[in-house]
């Protein structure tokens, strides 16, 4: 489990943990890991997930300690705010946390997984990556990017028995939501789409409850996994009428800048 200091990370640990699995929870904020380790007899080990030897040494670590890893939660990421003005770093950061990260872990993890005949990657995703993020263009291009990755997966491996799932919920009561995030820093990759501005909470939910829909996802062995099924209309909306549904959009930016 990548990004599980807090968050959606932390409550996918706590439910897997539940359900019987052995957790290794990651993070680059090892105490946060550690915390959440503790509360389910799990291990906490520190990993930025852009650095793909560091993964491959820490799924070697695992499976040589604990035994082959049968589900892998690549579920950390960032929100660097800003449009156009974003610098270079920060497209970099975003790209290297939201497509790469998963990449690092497939390479090491689907040719094993295709010679024991099965394995599961659940990708963290967002709504952003089905819809928009009026506030990060980087979150946006970068999550669509992610989407795009676990369904190239899903067909490429399916055949092969690997399981893969897109998790892409909206609003959820985490850090990135709530406002404590700074630019860069990473944090799970659960964003609003549409509410994130605004003071009505409502459908915000709760990071356990997300945990909830992707274990019922992946026990019903659905690819995309939306917490929020409202995001399922506003999906067929702009595939029915893109140019209605950018309009929509347009004036919700308008309405968010006042």
């Amino acid at each position: 489990m990548t990004g599980a200091a807090s968050g959606i990370g932390a409550a996918l640990a706590r439910r897997l943990a539940a359900d019987g699995a052995r957790v290794v929870a990651s993070d680059i904020d090892i105490a946060g890991a550690e915390e959440v380790a503790a509360g389910i007899g799990g291990l906490a080990r520190f990993l930025d997930v852009a650095d793909s030897a560091a993964t491959r040494e820490l799924i070697d670590e695992v499976e040589r300690s604990l035994g082959p890893v049968e589900i892998y939660c690549s579920n950390a990421g960032l929100l660097v705010p800003g449009g156009v003005d974003t610098t270079e770093d920060g497209w970099q950061q975003s790209w290297e946390v939201h497509v790469m990260a998963h990449f690092h872990a497939a390479r090491v993890l689907l040719p094993r997984w295709v010679e024991r005949g099965g394995g599961i990657l659940v990708v963290t995703a967002s709504a952003a990556g089905l819809l928009t993020q009026l506030d990060s263009v980087s979150y946006a291009v970068t999550k669509h990017a992610a989407v795009a990755a676990a369904e190239w997966l899903a067909i490429t491996y399916g055949d092969g028995g690997i399981q893969v799932a897109a998790l892409c919920p909206q609003a959820v009561r985490t850090p990135l939501l709530e406002g404590s995030a700074t630019e860069g820093t990473p944090v799970e990759s659960a964003a609003a789409v549409i509410h994130r501005s605004a003071a009505d909470t409502d459908g915000v939910l709760e990071p356990d409850a997300v945990a909830d829909a992707t274990a019922e996802a992946l026990r019903q062995g659905r690819f995309l996994v939306l917490p929020h099924p409202e995001v399922s209309t506003y999906a067929k909306r702009r595939a029915d009428d893109p140019d209605r549904w950018l309009a929509g959009m347009r004036r919700l930016a308008r309405r968010m800048s006042d």
